[in-house]
């Protein structure tokens, strides 16, 4: 996907899905992004914290064909030095990191960053970099951020005048909690672990998005 139709992608998205070896095989990656994006996911994004440069290039030119051929951008967590060797159209680092400008220069090419922020002056620093989207929480304790205190739903409303680009809150978002964050003010959303433990992960996707577009 060329850069600029991904960013007109993620300036659409409301539900932002990851695919995370902690929850998931990347065996069955392929199969169960394919029900994601059918279901309602519109940005899809790999995270495998501990695997090496040659597994995630692996994993990545696997779902390259089905993300492009379905319009979804295919973000890399971390490594934005893979990204061309991955086809994927940008990547995700963490508020730790490094700059928006390390990242965009260790990418080489043009492409999406996004960058993690855990409460509201973060969001106000890290949308200074000029990144294209930002993640916003843990707005629930979740076990894929287990050293970061859950920030709470009543920060959304304080945050969402202030931000001028596109934010996805995330952290121990489910179906079962999902009104409550929109309620709270919330308008994209990320989810992990209620997506890849589904017993159906295409309904589940469907509801969430149903969910999204009732209150936005």
């Amino acid at each position: 996907m060329k850069v600029d139709q991904a960013r007109i992608a993620l300036q659409t998205a409301v539900l932002y899905g990851i695919l995370d070896t902690g929850y998931s095989s990347p065996s069955r990656w392929p199969e169960l992004g394919e029900k994601l994006i059918d279901g309602g996911v519109q940005i899809l994004q790999i995270r495998a914290k501990n695997s090496g440069p040659a597994e995630i290039i692996k994993w990545s030119l696997a779902l390259r064909p089905i993300l492009a051929s379905r319009s979804v951008p295919l973000i890399i967590n971390d490594h934005p030095e893979l990204v061309s060797a991955c086809q994927a159209d940008g990547c995700h680092i963490g508020q730790d990191d490094m700059s928006v400008n390390e990242a965009k220069n260790r990418a080489g090419i043009d492409c999406l960053i996004g960058k993690s922020s855990h409460s509201v002056s973060q969001a106000l620093s890290a949308s200074s970099e000029k990144p294209d989207y930002l993640g916003f929480g843990p707005l629930f304790p979740t076990p894929t951020k287990p050293t970061y205190q859950a920030i709470g739903l009543n920060v959304i409303r304080e945050v969402d005048p202030l931000l001028r680009l596109p934010y996805f809150c995330i952290g121990g978002i489910k179906l079962e909690n999902l009104s409550q964050v929109l309620a709270a003010g919330a308008k994209r959303v990320v989810l992990v672990s209620g997506l890849l433990t589904a017993e159906d992960p295409q309904a589940y996707a469907r509801s969430v998005r149903q969910e999204l577009l009732r209150f936005c």
